[in-house]
């Protein structure tokens, strides 16, 4: 997303180098790694570092923020939620799951691809064409990032939105009133869902570890 804010730490680059030694281990051409978390829980912040990490091995690794793919509107989509109710349709259904398959697709072919990307300062959703036969990896992160069948790699992040709310305030999340809460509280439990399809875990205390 433009505009967004990263709050790298020390507890981000030492996870984000055990993940990058892990993927040295284990990659393949057009490799996939998918970042899951809620919200708050440094999924972008992570994601950047080990992308840096990646490059300085000779790995062109692109991050991709699943949050750019909502079907609905930024400025809309509050009023769609209270409409059609929170608990039904917070989830994974919010998002364009067959364009986010079509960049995997070109990324995989390695051509040319058009992809949503959100502005948080005007709230316009953009176009960004990114020319994939330069790129080896792609980093894709999100709520429900692990759930894209694609992805070669699962990483999910333990920590949930009741111990980010300083971070999430820091980011100019949105405030913490109860639509926020109930939003977040689906959230948890729709990321918690996909918790057992991971490979591996960063605990709370940002310690990674084989999830199985």
């Amino acid at each position: 997303m433009l505009g967004d804010v990263l709050l790298i730490t020390d507890k981000h680059r030492q996870a984000g180098a055990t993940i990058v030694e892990h993927i040295l281990k284990i990659r393949k051409e057009k490799f996939i790694v998918a970042i899951s978390g809620e919200s708050g829980s440094g999924k972008s912040e992570l994601t950047h570092v080990v992308a840096r990490g990646l490059r300085q091995h000779g790995i062109m690794a692109k991050p991709i923020h699943i949050d750019n793919y909502y079907r609905i509107h930024p400025l809309e989509r509050t009023a769609w939620r209270k409409t059609h109710g929170i608990e039904k349709v917070v989830g994974y259904g919010e998002y364009d799951w067959e364009t986010i398959r079509q960049n995997i697709r070109d990324f995989r072919e390695g051509k040319p691809s058009t992809m949503p990307c959100v502005d948080l300062v005007t709230e316009q959703i953009d176009q960004l064409t990114t020319d994939f036969r330069t790129i080896d990896m792609i980093i894709i992160d999100g709520l429900y990032a692990i759930k894209t069948e694609e992805a070669d790699l699962r990483v999910f992040i333990e920590l949930t939105y009741h111990e980010t709310k300083k971070a999430q305030l820091v980011r100019g999340k949105e405030p913490q009133n109860e639509y926020r809460i109930r939003v977040l509280e689906q959230e948890h439990k729709m990321v918690l869902a996909l918790r057992s399809t991971a490979d591996l875990l960063v605990t709370k205390e940002f310690d990674v570890i084989p999830a199985r």
